[in-house]
């Protein structure tokens, strides 16, 4: 057995089963207001507080979940007392069906078009910002795929 199979066999079950030791456990935005910023996340994404927020610090999950390790992406969202870097280094994706229908409803929850001038011809998606000016990207997808 050569190095890299014994390493894999000394992993737990669980890390074997998602293909290594690390998994994605929560993608964290910067934010100045973190009330404002927890209700639009909320009501977009239709997420849940996992905990009582603090004054600094709150992690939302999807209705449901169980434990921090079920599936599900969660969004984070900490107070760190420094400005955003512009342009964002990162973004969400967020995935839609009838995207036209969901940038409307996202910018009646108060989030924001961003004036970019970047996008190819035929783009599937539309660059908005929370808000607190962190970008995402509302894709369309068309019909989601049954089961």
């Amino acid at each position: 057995m050569g190095p890299c199979a014994s390493t894999l066999w000394r992993m737990p079950a669980r890390a074997r089963r998602m293909g290594g030791m690390l998994s994605i456990g929560s993608t964290v935005l910067t934010v100045e207001d973190i009330g404002r910023a927890g209700d639009f996340w909320r009501a977009a994404l239709g997420y849940v507080n996992r905990r009582e927020p603090s004054e600094d610090w709150v992690i939302l999950d999807p209705p449901g979940k169980a434990h921090w390790a079920a599936p599900g992406a969660s969004l984070a969202l900490s107070v760190t007392g420094y400005p955003q870097h512009y342009p964002p280094r990162i973004h969400l994706d967020l995935y839609a069906e009838d995207q036209a229908a969901e940038v409307q409803r996202l910018l009646a929850l108060g989030a924001r078009e961003v004036d970019w001038d970047h996008y190819p011809e035929g783009a599937d998606w539309v660059v908005l910002e929370d808000t607190e000016g962190n970008r995402f990207c509302v894709v369309e997808t068309g019909p989601y795929p049954e089961g």
